[in-house]
């Protein structure tokens, strides 16, 4: 799995013109599922998300994770994370996982972010055309990828 985490002061999603989330200040997590990916892989991205200490503290240093500083958070699926741009001009998707292994993937890192933050969290919608609004905080953002755990 991969996973870009913007801290922001405020995002949302929006679907045939109709906004399905939206928060102020949190965090807006773009991820991608690819077809190696375990639940193993799932785990590990959430619990390392929802601990990432990236929100200032009373001193303005970066000390605090979501569940400290009380944000929001949104999930997007987005497949183009696993884009391959080797060969040619026209990026090749082909490591993303296909739907019927990457949407239970899916359900359940939304479902495990939320059990770790004890609230539910929002989400646009997979699979769908989406306009993602991002006002990034800082501007602070984390690529991951659980193929690579630095």
């Amino acid at each position: 799995m991969k996973a870009v985490i913007q801290r922001v002061a405020q995002s949302s999603v929006t679907i045939e013109e109709k906004v399905v989330a939206s928060i102020h200040k949190g965090l807006l997590v773009l991820v991608g599922i690819e077809e190696a990916d375990t639940t193993e892989d799932m785990e590990w991205l959430s619990t390392k998300i929802v601990n990432l200490r990236i929100f200032g503290d009373e001193n303005e240093v970066m000390n605090l994770s979501i569940k400290d500083s009380d944000g929001d958070v949104i999930v997007v699926s987005q497949f183009t994370l696993h884009a391959s741009t080797k060969k040619g001009n026209r990026p090749s998707y082909s490591k993303a996982a296909k739907p019927e292994i990457a949407i239970p993937i899916y359900e359940k890192f939304i479902q495990q972010i939320e059990k770790e933050l004890g609230r539910q969290i929002q989400t646009g919608q997979f699979g769908a055309d989406m306009k993602v609004a991002i006002l990034n905080d800082g501007p602070v953002t984390i690529i991951m990828d659980t193929k690579n755990r630095e």
